[in-house]
């Protein structure tokens, strides 16, 4: 009979036990080679560049915990950048060994977020199929001393060898109570809750507001085990303490800072609505009985943007940015034809700017109002990504839908101008005949880089701007 090995050794070594009329038995070398396990890949996980720029990012939430099975596209953690939050999918199947971060700290781009072993779906059934095999073809041979790592002893009670342990499929502990947007983590952190105590009702045992809320309240029904601490009846001083700045107060103080490197000059001026206001209502009383492509009402920021628009026309400094020249080291405009426009929105998770994009071949007020739908939605949700809030060359807040009636805007780095929008307000006024009349106005204020724009200029683009919404037919003239 003739055998097939794997090295010509142990072939040469088997014919001359067969020549010498021996026991036909293989070498125990031969066991050993076929239950030798494949070794570990151990692979690092790096953080990929998620954005513009963005150097670092805070761990929201792990998806997976050590010895977890992942395959391909599974996710392994949420996190939050300078702009928006993205769930980090694995690139590989195999089997979770190490996390080097726990939620909360701040995950360095190009380092590595965990090791996986991507080997790790190698089963040992294989090795030892392919021993039960060998052993049943020569049932007669002597016996063959096993290797220490197939001993198994059976003791009653006792726990596995952690040889047998392997990962389980199954869902990590706290994966599904993990799943929720940061609007529910910011209402956990109010309430004091562990996300990982609540059970989610959401889809996939996603946790939401209400879920938190009604855990909240079964709490605090319940005794507590543990002493309050005094507070004086007449409501003294309390103890002061520190806590961390979110992802987005981190990002507003990194933008803001860089602002205080920028010389802007605010001009502020009244412009009145009433007109706009009338063209409005008719329009809108249209659209309640007959919406257009979802569109059932209008609000004033279409108009306001597409007015800013056409006024960066005219005036291109306004959505230019300032650069530094690599080899002059001089500074540069670089000219943007593309109107990109920023909205200012106080969101679940704090204040956020979406761009807007390509406002310039916006051709009706029903595609921005679209628009802005859609970035309301997603901000709402907690679900805008980095293109969403990335490469706006000029912003729009509206402060004014809160409250305030002046504002001075700071202006964002990267851009020259911003736009602050007040409430609207109703108030008296006299017509031609010296009649008193109502007239609804809101002010504006803009910022800009003094360094290269001048005040006439930004007062002729503001008058610009004026003109199109105390006479919004011109505006409609200009639409496509």
């Amino acid at each position: 009979m003739r055998y097939n090995f794997y090295s010509r050794v142990l072939s040469r070594q088997w014919n001359v036990y067969q020549g010498l009329n021996l026991p036909k038995r293989c070498p125990t070398t031969y066991k050993y080679f076929h239950a030798s396990a494949k070794r570990s890949a151990i692979k690092p996980f790096m953080l990929a560049d998620i954005g513009e720029g963005i150097k670092e990012c805070e761990i929201i939430q792990w998806f997976v915990e050590p010895e977890a099975r992942v395959e391909e596209w599974d996710k392994l953690c949420e996190v939050q950048s300078d702009k928006a939050s993205v769930e980090i999918t694995s690139r590989f199947s195999g089997v979770i060994k190490k996390l080097h971060y726990e939620a909360g700290d701040m995950a360095q781009v190009g380092k590595a977020l965990l090791d996986i072993d991507i080997q790790g779906e190698i089963e040992q059934e294989g090795a030892d199929a392919v021993e039960g095999s060998s052993a049943g073809n020569d049932s007669k041979a002597q016996p063959v001393e096993k290797s220490p790592m197939e001993y198994k002893v059976d003791v009653p009670g006792a726990s596995q060898p952690a040889a047998e342990t392997r990962p389980s499929p199954s869902t990590p502990k706290g994966k599904h109570a993990a799943l929720a947007t940061p609007a529910v983590r910011h209402l956990t952190k109010e309430l004091d809750v562990n996300i990982l105590d609540v059970t989610g009702t959401g889809k996939d045992g996603r946790v939401l507001k209400e879920d938190v809320h009604q855990f909240a309240k079964q709490r605090d029904r319940a005794p507590s085990t543990t002493q309050e601490p005094f507070v004086a009846a007449n409501g003294g001083p309390q103890k002061e303490y520190a806590t961390s700045l979110t992802p987005v107060q981190q990002q507003m103080f990194k933008v803001m800072t860089k602002s205080l490197a920028i010389p802007q000059f605010l001009y502020t001026d009244e412009i009145d609505f009433t007109k706009l206001s009338q063209v409005r209502d008719r329009i809108n009383k249209q659209l309640a009985s007959s919406p257009v492509n979802g569109v059932a009402k209008l609000s004033y920021l279409p108009f306001i943007i597409k007015a800013v628009s056409l006024t960066l026309n005219r005036y291109p400094i306004l959505n230019a940015r300032l650069d530094i020249d690599p080899t002059s080291q001089k500074p540069i405009l670089t000219m943007r034809p593309q109107h990109d426009i920023g909205i200012a929105m106080d969101t679940p998770t704090g204040l956020l700017v979406p761009v807007l994009k390509h406002a310039q071949s916006t051709s009706t007020l029903l595609t921005i109002t679209q628009s802005l739908t859609n970035l309301q939605s997603l901000a709402s949700s907690s679900t805008l990504t980095s293109s969403h809030l990335s490469g706006g060359t000029i912003t729009i807040s509206n402060i004014g839908n809160i409250g305030g009636t002046y504002l001075s805007p700071i202006i964002v780095d990267s851009q020259l101008a911003i736009l602050g929008i007040g409430k609207l307000r109703t108030i008296p006024a006299f017509d031609a005949h010296g009649n008193v009349i109502p007239k609804q106005v809101i002010n504006f204020s803009w910022s800009a880089d003094h360094r290269v724009i001048d005040g006439a200029t930004m007062a002729r683009a503001a008058e610009m701007v004026r003109g199109y919404i105390e006479d919004p037919e011109t505006m409609l003239l200009h639409m496509k």
